[in-house]
């Protein structure tokens, strides 16, 4: 979201007494306006003309409401005990900055549906109000004093089920957003959840959450679980979703293998996609499809062992000559790597070469995979529900997906992990103090090309077919970009930079030839305003606002806390 402009302190002093009353105000406003008609016609947007009868954009209002309505009571009212913990004041600009957006572009999107202004019920015009008051009371609205999040005392079992619920609502989020056939439902529900989110972020949730989570590690990495396991069985058996749900995890799984490379390494790779492409060929050629070349046909464990050994042989082949360069000339290599690949996937079809990839036109007719007598080409009926042929790869991709993040976490916290931070922060530096550099940088390149090699091999029998054009440099722009809009350095960051950059081009399909233009944008305007990345790890955060005092202070909390957290336990 664009960052409006704060008011000056002298006006924000001079009027703050009107800001609470405005806030709050403006909060009821947004819930009355989604109990309100918004347009004439019934047939766009999911029926929006009904009052007391609320769908989608009603919905959106009212939620945002609610949330901007509990924002202003933390700050006074009822939940003020809360308030002296969460910075309500700047959760509430920030509910006030996202309202005015979504009420002006859901008046554009009913005028641009319904064709016209005129075509706009009092609903959509008393969001817009609503939006306002609560955008002028919120930046009137003064700071106060708070607590130290570090030493808030909650109960055990409150924390849990804030795990819980937190899990539950990103489960159903995720469910609904797919669920969203209409682009601009889909783009305007995406807002609303950002806003919120953005909103928790400022006032301090998330910094607590995540004390929260180094507290009950276990119950959080169990309820993320439970949750992606459940998440099929929220789509009604739609092979549509869960066709680009598997597109995600083999794109997350590979991110995160660059994220090796990139972001703790901090080597710039501009060709990562050849080595999930050379995963992808080893599956294809070993597999029992009537065009593979290669008459070994191991099963498919051992398959996803070789192919991963040889997109990490290909890293080390690419890594001992040029990781001598750095910056741009290697950025330059690792992009000629990347078109080199491709290039001899044409070649080696029986003309120019060995007779291994059929050239241009690939491995087609791969079969689906059967591991321990189970078919993944066939639907199942589990708890009474039908899953079909893409939900069956996506709990294998889920199990893929644990592993990866198991592998990258274990080498972060440990000597080879700091060694490639100290690589990224200052090369010298690091050689000076003793570090293998080369070697730690040539094990990154090939443990990195090992884990997108793993998901290469299960993407081949996901597609049924592999060919050169899978493969083009666009697909690497995408898998970095991922990295650094996520956060480079961290998991969650990757998965979710990952989500997006799938989730966002098939959703707005609505848009044609503009939906890559619009998306390119909103990342020009997101490195703009938060260039760490979504979920920035603390330390990098520090590095783009190395002033912010806060955040300084929050980095030595959590040092303690993890010195503390490995001190711990029998004497």
């Amino acid at each position: 979201m664009i960052k409006l402009p704060n008011l000056p302190e002298e006006t924000r002093a001079a009027h703050a007494s009107k800001g609470w009353p405005l806030a709050l105000a403006g909060s009821v406003l947004l819930i009355v306006s989604g109990l309100l008609s918004w347009s004439y016609d019934p047939n766009i947007l999911g029926d929006i003309s009904i009052a007391l009868w609320p769908a989608t954009l009603q919905l959106f209002a009212i939620f945002l409401g609610a949330v901007a309505l509990i924002f202003a009571l933390m700050h006074k009212g009822p939940l003020q005990r809360l308030g002296d913990w969460f910075d309500a004041a700047l959760g509430l600009r920030t509910l006030g900055n996202g309202a005015v957006f979504f009420a002006l572009l859901s008046i554009l999107a009913i005028a641009y549906e319904a064709g016209g202004l005129i075509n706009i019920n009092p609903g959509a015009w008393v969001a817009l109000a609503g939006a306002v008051l609560l955008f002028v009371g919120a930046h009137l609205t003064p700071q106060r004093l708070l607590h130290d999040l570090a030493k808030t005392q909650v109960s055990s079992v409150v924390e849990i089920l804030v795990i819980v619920v937190l899990m539950a609502f990103a489960l159903f989020s995720a469910a609904y957003v797919l669920g969203r056939d209409d682009a601009w439902v889909f783009v305007l529900f995406l807002l609303v959840l950002g806003v919120i989110v953005m909103a928790m972020a400022r006032a301090g949730f998330f910094t607590w959450f995540g004390y929260v989570g180094a507290r009950h590690r276990q119950v959080l990495t169990l309820a993320a679980f439970a949750v992606a396991f459940l998440f099929p069985f929220t789509q009604d058996g739609s092979d549509a979703n869960m066709s680009i749900a598997t597109q995600v995890i083999i794109f997350a799984a590979t991110a995160i293998g660059l994220n090796i490379v990139v972001g703790l390494a901090g080597l710039l790779d501009l060709g990562y996609i050849a080595f999930l492409g050379s995963g992808a060929y080893v599956a294809a050629m070993m597999s029992n499809a009537a065009s593979a070349t290669v008459g070994f046909k191991p099963p498919f464990i051992l398959v996803m062992f070789i192919g991963a050994c040889v997109a990490a042989i290909f890293g080390l082949i690419i890594g001992s000559p040029t990781l001598r360069v750095s910056g741009d000339y290697l950025a330059i290599v690792t992009l000629a790597f990347g078109e080199i690949f491709r290039l001899s996937m044409f070649n080696l079809d029986g003309n120019n070469g060995p007779d291994l990839t059929n050239g241009p036109n690939g491995i087609p007719g791969i079969p689906d995979l059967k591991l321990f007598g189970f078919d993944f080409g066939k639907p199942h009926t589990i708890f009474g529900l039908q899953l079909g042929r893409f939900s069956n790869y996506y709990f294998i991709l889920l199990l893929l997906i644990g592993f990866v993040i198991l592998v990258f976490t274990r080498l972060n916290n440990s000597r080879i992990g700091r060694g490639w931070v100290a690589i990224r922060e200052d090369e010298r530096a690091a050689e000076a103090m003793g570090v293998n550099v080369f070697g730690l940088k040539l094990f990154a390149f090939a443990g990195g090309a090992f884990l997108a090699g793993l998901a290469g091999t299960i993407k081949a029998h996901q597609d049924t077919a592999v060919s050169p054009d899978q493969y083009v440099f666009l697909e690497s722009a995408f898998l970095l970009s991922a990295v650094v809009l996520g956060g480079m350095g961290t998991v969650a960051g990757v998965l979710v930079g990952a989500t997006i950059l799938k989730l966002l081009p098939e959703k707005l399909r609505f848009f044609s030839e503009y939906r890559l233009l619009i998306f390119g944008l909103l990342l020009v305007v997101m490195m703009r305003i938060r260039p760490e990345g979504l979920i920035a790890s603390k330390r990098r955060q520090l590095e783009f606002h190395d002033e912010d005092e806060g955040l300084a202070k929050e980095i030595q909390q959590e040092h303690l806390l993890e010195v503390a957290a490995t001190t711990e336990g029998p004497r």
